[in-house]
């Protein structure tokens, strides 16, 4: 059996952050970086987020699907990191997409769709 360790790749690790967020997502929670990195790494790392968290933002608009990675914030600000790609206006909109949709109901993405939805956007 396969465990994410410290030497899983990006993209592997966005997958990991995909069970986390969708889990989340389905009950309506908001996550701040500090606790997906303490969930993800068993401590905090919040400021190595960026890039796994961009897998999943730009796989999401590939796929016309709500931004996911927008019911993650930071602690004082309360609001989605500025390396997100939505419109600071939509940020509660958003969040709610992402509350209304049916999370179970798609197949999440492998590592290396994620992977190639960044490549293909950065």
């Amino acid at each position: 059996m396969r465990h994410f360790n410290p030497s899983s790749k990006r993209e592997e690790r966005a997958v990991q952050a995909w069970q986390i967020l969708v889990g989340a997502a389905m009950n309506r929670q908001t996550l701040t970086y500090k606790l997906l990195s303490i969930k993800m790494f068993q401590k905090e790392a919040s400021g190595v987020l960026d890039k796994t968290l961009g897998h999943i933002a730009f796989y999401c608009d590939d796929y016309n699907l709500p931004a996911l990675t927008s019911i993650v914030v930071g602690k004082k600000r309360g609001t989605p990191g500025h390396d997100i790609p939505l419109n600071s206006e939509r940020f509660d909109q958003a969040r709610e997409e992402v509350y209304d949709f049916d999370w179970y109901d798609i197949y999440p993405p492998s590592a290396k769709e994620l992977l190639q939805s960044f490549k293909s956007n950065v």
